[in-house]
């Protein structure tokens, strides 16, 4: 298959902790067809280590973030994202 017949898949996982096998909190998907994008319903995978499994790859993790001491309950970005990619035959 060449790039000509392919398009890119991109998934991004947020994680309830830094490990691939962490349960899945939030998560977004986009095709490069531009036909679709899933945000709504049960995520697509239960964890990080199961999109890998299903022929995802890997290709972006976000450093474990430092902790200051008395701010653990501070809200913001959810911090433990994964970004995934696979090609498939294009339409």
């Amino acid at each position: 298959m060449n790039s000509e017949t392919q398009r890119q898949q991109v998934l991004f996982l947020y994680l309830e902790h830094s490990n691939l096998d962490g349960r899945v909190v939030a998560w977004t998907f986009h095709d490069g067809a531009g036909d679709r994008s899933d945000l709504e319903g049960s995520p697509p995978y239960a964890s990080g280590t199961a999109a890998l499994r299903d022929g995802w790859r890997l290709i972006q993790a976000s450093p474990v973030p430092q902790r200051m001491p008395g701010a653990e309950r501070v809200t913001g970005r959810l911090e433990h994202e994964f970004v995934l990619e696979r090609l498939v035959p294009a339409p």
